[in-house]
Order: structure tokens, then sequence, then C-alpha cells
């Protein structure tokens, strides 16, 4: 049985001016909640301006924060009862994995997890992590598996080195999330993780340096910056979706019921082939028809999710 907790006051989002933490802080904000959002650049005021659009936003304080800084992370989280971690890169052009996507998902993860074993007022942590975290192998198949076997979260979690650095550091750090609670059995709160598959909708920001968004704009225009787009188009891979709006409702559930210690939730809606995602971008409709390929039962029945279809999600990026 699951019980909703008290009422929360304060909640923190680290990386919350992002693609999917932008969505994460208007739902906070829209139930009521005192939100705190994490940039890493104060003084770059057009990545966060957009959030000061959102209603309830004279309940936002923004501040300047770096995952490294380990005693302004405890300054930043010392207040707040939820804590919601969004805050690691994502991209996919990448010169140095180990500068730009390994240490500081891993390390920003080791210390997040140290700020909050001290922290004095949490009752609960939601981690956004990755399909990744599962399969770093996405968006083709698992070891094992084919394009049309179906993965849930009591599959082996599978890892390549052969995959991108940026699965590899998702999959990493969520070993070391699970090593935490293994290690920690008296917690006095909740960790529970969220991983969806690939995100799309539209942007509440006019930010240029969204990964996600920019993948949109490429496979509309079926533009290939690089092999590894142009491999999806080659091989015209099924890639599963999940609505950006569908990832942050998951979130606020996730952080305000109790019972989900430990839990690990897919996100998923429905897969469907690059070329079909090309069409339904370009609101055409797609050729084949819709898969549930990362099976989404779980977050359906403890989260409550009910998730749009991929079409609508497609149909509100421009």
């Amino acid at each position: 049985m699951i019980i909703k907790l008290k009422i929360m006051q304060t909640v923190g989002i680290i990386g919350g001016s992002g693609f999917i933490g932008s969505y994460i802080t208007k739902k906070f904000l829209a139930e009521g909640y005192d939100v705190k959002v994490s940039v890493t650049d104060i003084r770059k005021s057009e990545k966060y301006q957009h959030l000061f659009n959102l209603k309830n936003s004279d309940k936002l304080n923004i501040r300047g924060l770096k995952l490294e800084d380990t005693e302004s992370l405890k300054d930043f989280i010392k207040d707040c009862e939820i804590v919601v971690h969004s805050g690691t890169p994502f991209q996919l052009d990448v010169k140095d994995p180990k500068t730009e996507l390994l240490d500081p998902t891993i390390n920003g993860t080791n210390n997040f997890l140290d700020a909050v074993s001290e922290a004095p007022n949490i009752e609960k942590v939601v981690f956004i992590a990755s399909v990744a975290a599962f399969n770093t192998n996405f968006p083709l198949p698992a070891g094992g598996k084919t394009t049309t076997d179906t993965f849930s979260e009591t599959d082996e979690p599978f890892m390549s080195e052969e995959s991108h650095p940026y699965a590899q550091a998702k999959f990493i750090a969520q070993r070391r999330v699970e090593k935490f609670i293994d290690e920690n059995k008296n917690l006095n709160f909740e960790i529970t993780t969220v991983s969806p598959v690939m995100v799309m909708g539209k942007s509440l920001s006019t930010r240029e340096d969204s990964t996600s968004t920019g993948l949109q704009f490429l496979i509309k225009n079926k533009i290939a910056p690089d092999d590894f787009i142009q491999s999806l188009y080659d091989h015209d891979v099924p890639f599963a979706v999940v609505d950006v709006e569908d990832v942050a409702t998951a979130v606020f559930n996730a952080a305000t019921k109790k019972g989900l210690h430990g839990k690990d939730y897919l996100l998923s809606s429905q897969t469907y082939r690059v070329s079909d995602i090309h069409e339904m971008l370009n609101h055409r409709e797609p050729r084949e028809d819709a898969q549930v390929i990362y099976k989404n039962n779980l977050a359906k029945t403890d989260l409550k999710m009910d998730f749009k279809p991929v079409k609508a999600t497609l149909a509100t990026y421009s």
C-alpha cells in the first residue's frame, strides 16, 4: 500500500532549468511547493529566465551550484524535504569522455549521496537516471535480445564498454546509488529512481544547448552530424519514447508517495522506428503500428502513470 507523505514545503531540484528539469520545476510550482533550482552558472540568466514565466514563480529560488562543491551542495539541500537530482550532463558529441561525462556524472553522484546522507530535513530523494542504467546499448537491444524482445525492471541490467560514454556513465552512477542503499539500511529518507527512455516533447525554453530537443530537430530534418546519428537512419532503429511532461509527473508522484524506497522505474510509452518518428515530427502518420518494448507496467501501478501516445508527444514539437 502506498501512503501519501505529509505536505512538503521545499523541494530542491538540481538541474531544474534543463529540458526535463524545467517540467519538473513547473510541476512542483503548480502544486504549491517552494522550489529551489540549481544552475551551474548563475550569470547565464538566459538558461533559466524562462522559469520565471511559470505559474507560482514567486515561490522560485535560483541558486548557483556545482556538484563538485560539496559544501555548497550541503547548503543548497539543508532546508529541503524533497531533493530531485536531474543534474547530470546529457551530450552525444564528446571529445573527452572522462572529463565531459564520466567524472561529472559519477563523482557528482558520489558527492550528492554524501551530502544527502547528512541533510537534516530530507524525507525523499528522487534520481533521474536513464534507460541506460538498464541497457547501455539503447536504442539498440541489450546483449542477447532482439529489437522485438521486451525489457522490464526485472531483466538483468546490461552494460557494454563499447556503448556511448553517456550510457556507461549513467549505468555506473545508478550502480553507485544501489550500493549506497544497500550499505545504508537505516536511512531516515527514501531514495527512488526513475529511468526514462528517449525523452521528447516541446521545450519550455528557447535554449539551444538541449541534446533532447536537438535530436528531435535532427530526426525531423534527417540531418546526420556524426556517424552515430547516421547509423540510426541507416538501420532504421526502433526508438522507445516518453513524453517530457510524463517524466515530470512520474518524478512528482515518486517524490510525494511513500513506500518506494530502492525502486527504479522505467518510464516509457511506445516504440517506433526512426523513420516513423521522422514522419510524426513532420505531422504525418507513421507507417507501422506502435510497440511497447520497454515495459511500463510498474510505473503505471506504483506511480499511477498514464503515458501519452508518442504521436501526441511529437505533435507538440514544431
